[in-house]
């Protein structure tokens, strides 16, 4: 399967735009006293919403079709299946062996800035630790975005923007910590943004990788594999995430949101 320069491209901006808005969850934490909840959770809901929505109604069906295609009705919805739950274990074990105390899930919030009953040490070892799980995170995240992207700019667009948003409290997860341990905006901001860069990392490495032996068989696989991977992150992560700043029911109307403007955007470009 051959891709136009430009769509590779486009596919690597979008990787790009997603995994580098850390620094967007950074600013927050070194600009502003206190975080908005009510918004995040919105944020993190709707996310969420686009990424299982359009995971299940397109990108699951796309890698299915090309799988059917190329080995029959039979087979290609057994390997469709299998692939779809292969990247769903795939993340858990990336998710399952990131320490607990360092695992970039745990809520941040601005105004922890100001509590002092942790030593600092403690606090710089947990942010560096932070920006690292948070990097092994992005990797798989970047090939899920690069990929759909390849297939369809405008479906790339939809994951780039619901992943960016999953990013900014990761942002502010690695900045919180930083910062106080060392007084430096510089450094924590720096390091947030940082952990981002994984993310067009696993496009480069999917693109170095997978495109020389690109066909309907592998495409197919990859599909359903990036399926997977997004709708784990949606019920592992995003929900969770948008549940721990205390807004229930905003995370599910973000989440119904998500799916409704991710169908009707399907909808118009079909």
């Amino acid at each position: 399967m051959n891709f136009d320069t430009h769509t590779i491209l486009v596919a690597f901006g979008l990787t790009l735009f997603a995994g580098l808005s850390t620094g967007i969850g950074s600013a927050i934490a070194l600009l502003t006293r206190r975080t908005n909840t009510r918004f995040l959770t919105l944020s993190l809901g709707f996310s969420a919403g686009v990424m299982i929505y359009v995971s299940f109604v397109e990108i699951f069906q796309k890698g299915r079709s090309e799988l059917i295609e190329a080995h029959g009705v039979f087979m290609g919805n057994w390997v469709s299946v299998a692939a779809f739950f292969g990247g769903i274990l795939l993340i858990a074990m990336i998710d399952k062996f990131i320490p607990n105390i360092d695992n970039p899930h745990e809520i941040k919030r601005v105004e922890e800035m100001d509590e002092e009953q942790v030593k600092k040490k403690k606090l710089a070892r947990m942010g560096i630790f932070t920006a690292i799980a948070i990097g092994i995170h992005n990797f798989p995240e970047g090939l899920a975005t690069f990929t759909a992207a390849l297939n369809d700019p405008g479906v790339g667009v939809a994951i780039a923007m619901a992943i960016a948003i999953h990013n900014i409290p990761e942002g502010i997860a690695v900045s919180v910590p930083v910062f106080y341990a060392t007084g430096s905006r510089k450094k924590a901001f720096w390091l947030s943004f940082s952990s981002g860069l994984a993310e067009p990392v696993g496009a480069a490495v999917g693109f170095l990788v997978l495109m020389p032996f690109m066909s309907p068989l592998i495409f197919g696989i990859l599909f359903a594999l990036v399926a997977g991977i997004m709708v784990f992150i949606s019920l592992d992560e995003l929900l969770p995430a948008a549940e721990a700043y205390g807004e229930h029911h905003l995370a599910i109307y973000g989440l119904v949101a998500g799916m409704a403007v991710m169908a009707v955007s399907l909808l118009l470009f079909m």
